[in-house]
């Protein structure tokens, strides 16, 4: 959807984001060495900073960047096991592969220009091609300790804040491999808190495991294996009875696929490449569209709309290429364009085999097919009946306060872009005076949205807010045009507001689970209560739990003053600034895995009013 005239962002110019006037001479240019340039700009190297509430943040990319060397290591032949323990906030990762070379073990964890990936000479495949992994990973560490294994001698470096401290060289009794501990540092700027969530790093453990069947990753003491791959996470998504057939599975040396079909409607798929989830998708997951496209197009000899075919399916498909490229820094969509090719080709082949082999899974494929192209027809005729509520929303939505960029924009802002989905008027309003209007936008709903939990697509035709939030967000085609980086759910902190939140996750699992899925909702949390002086009203606590609330009143000690925020309107434009600026806080809306989602979604929003009745006074507190 276009930006409405009018409803964009206000033509205003922030005088406090304007440098003074200073001379451009040879003393202003500035040479940084390691590890100072990195530390100076970090975001550069790993994408978002983060506190550790998202799992994008970079004390997981650290995390990621050190397992993957040990991962590369298992796919180039060496080493069949990864310990990892996390205590505290050390992150321990010993792999038993061929250990750094010792008469270059500093250069590779502190040189940045000194690695093993720049051809094709150690790795064929790997995710990190720049060599700047570790190195990275050092300089922003309080303590990091790099220990290689080679034949019966070990070397290992110590450094603090990416500064060597200390070399040290030996005889070992210790297997090959390589050993690497390091602290997140917790200095101003780049780590000054942070908390480790376990879920994050397991849920990361089992990726690795389902895209290395046969590497066994230990992380205190757990084991993390898969003998099967990519069939056993779809497997882990869908229960066997709810598949239409058996999943299909395919492994070459270059990539693995597998996908089923279900009930369900909405497109959902796991990507990969060398490794690196693909949240985002890329050219490897289009030519894998396309190749399923083309197999089944062929097998049947019909021709059939591309949505028809992969309406209700749950698919994951990983690559291995060298020197692929991403369209971000975080490498969630591959963009190199050379996979097209031979991905699209594979994928046909090796789809028209199995419809050969197995006609019961054939026929039953074809029949969700039809089933499809016979919703999409009567849906079609809805659409038909909306054209002039879709063409005066096209002219104007006055309840959408737009941003100046877009996910998709190849604009870094466009990386961060939001929009609020926000209850009524007065919540929109505060968002919309502080919000920043290049890379916020924001959604005002009028009043509760409709319940669709059990009805078919043609419901969000049929109601018009439903119709109007796909609109906004652009993905009535496609998920893959999301016009937001993030969706954020901001509602009151009461009863009508959780359950408005409710109702619109399930309008998105109903219908947009990979939305979720790939990770792009969230919810907006802001703080219930304010604590100050009675004495001093100028310094104000915000506190987002009562036991929050009361640890900071009981600091303050007599005469402090607490204010209970019922509502985001009852929060003052100037005071909503400092929430949704640098320090914003989101949850990110996760699912382990789909299964089940299905029998929640239908225990809280279903018609059993009595089951669930019955549930909440035997577990009311």
């Amino acid at each position: 959807m276009t930006p409405e005239a009018g409803e964009g962002p206000e033509n205003t110019q922030d005088d406090s984001l304007l440098s003074p006037k200073r001379m451009y001479d040879e003393n202003a240019i500035q040479h940084l060495k390691y590890p100072d340039h990195v530390r100076k700009r970090p975001g550069m190297y790993i994408g978002r900073m983060g506190d550790g509430s998202h799992p994008d943040d970079g004390i997981y990319m650290m995390f990621k960047e050190v397992v993957d060397n040990s991962v590369d290591e298992f796919i180039a032949g060496f080493g069949r096991r990864v310990d990892i323990t996390i205590n505290e906030n050390v992150f321990t990762i010993r792999d038993f592969g061929r250990g750094i070379p010792l008469g270059k073990l500093k250069d590779c964890v502190a040189d940045m220009n000194t690695g093993g990936k720049f051809d094709q000479g150690g790795y064929f495949f790997s995710v990190g091609m720049n060599g700047v992994g570790t190195k990275v990973v050092n300089a922003l560490s309080e303590l990091f300790i790099a220990t290689s294994y080679r034949d019966g001698k070990f070397g290992r470096v110590t450094f603090r804040h990416g500064i060597l401290e200390k070399e040290e060289q030996g005889s070992t009794e210790e297997r090959n491999g390589t050993k690497i501990e390091f602290v997140p540092d917790s200095s101003p700027g780049i780590f000054p808190r942070y908390n480790i969530r376990m879920d994050y790093v397991e849920r990361r453990l089992w990726m690795y495991a389902y895209l290395n069947s046969g590497l066994s990753l230990y992380m205190n003491g757990v084991r993390f294996y898969s003998k099967n791959g990519l069939i056993e996470l779809v497997k882990r998504d869908v229960d066997e009875e709810k598949a239409l057939y058996p999943v299909m599975h395919y492994k070459s040396r270059t990539m693995e696929f597998s996908f089923t079909h279900t009930a369900d409607t909405g497109e959902k798929y796991y990507s990969f490449v060398n490794g690196q989830y693909t949240t985002d998708g890329g050219t490897h997951l289009s030519a894998f569209k396309g190749g399923l496209s083309r197999a089944l197009g062929e097998h049947y000899n019909r021709s059939f709309e591309p949505q028809d075919l992969r309406d209700g399916i749950l698919g994951a498909i990983a690559i291995k290429m060298e020197n692929p490229s991403f369209e971000s820094q975080t490498k969630n969509k591959l963009s190199s364009t050379d996979v097209k090719g031979w991905v699209e080709q594979e994928v046909k082949q090796a789809v028209i085999d199995w419809l050969l082999k197995n006609p019961a899974s054939s026929d039953a494929l074809l029949a969700k097919i039809e089933r499809n192209e016979q919703v999409r027809k009567e849906i079609q005729k809805v659409k038909t009946k909306t054209k002039d509520v879709s063409k005066k929303l096209s002219l104007r939505n006055s309840k959408l306060k737009d941003c100046r960029y877009h996910f998709g924009d190849r604009h870094a802002l466009g990386e961060e872009s939001m929009i609020f989905l926000t209850e009524g008027d007065s919540a929109g309003s505060s968002l919309v005076a502080s919000r920043n209007p290049d890379y916020q936008a924001v959604y005002a709903l009028r009043g509760k949205p409709y319940n669709c939990f059990g009805k078919d697509l043609k419901a969000i035709y049929d109601n018009q807010e439903l119709y109007y939030i796909m609109r906004t967000l652009d993905i009535e085609d496609d998920v893959e045009k999301l016009r937001y980086a993030k969706i954020v759910i901001a509602t009151d902190a009461d009863v009508d507001g959780l359950h408005i939140r409710n109702l619109l996750l399930t309008f998105f699992l109903q219908y947009f689970e990979s939305l979720v899925i790939s990770g792009h909702v969230y919810i907006f949390e802001t703080p219930l209560f304010r604590v100050r002086k009675k004495s001093n009203s100028k310094e104000n606590f915000y506190c987002y739990s009562e036991e929050e609330r009361d640890e900071t009143a009981k600091k303050l000690g007599k005469g402090a003053e607490i204010t209970r925020f019922k509502g985001l309107g009852e929060i003052s434009p100037e005071e909503f600034k400092q929430f949704i600026g640098q320090d914003i806080r989101l949850e990110q809306v996760t699912l382990d895995n789909a299964n089940g989602v299905r029998e929640m979604l239908k225990f809280y929003m279903g018609d059993n009013n009595e089951e669930r009745w019955t549930h909440i006074q035997d577990h009311l507190v």
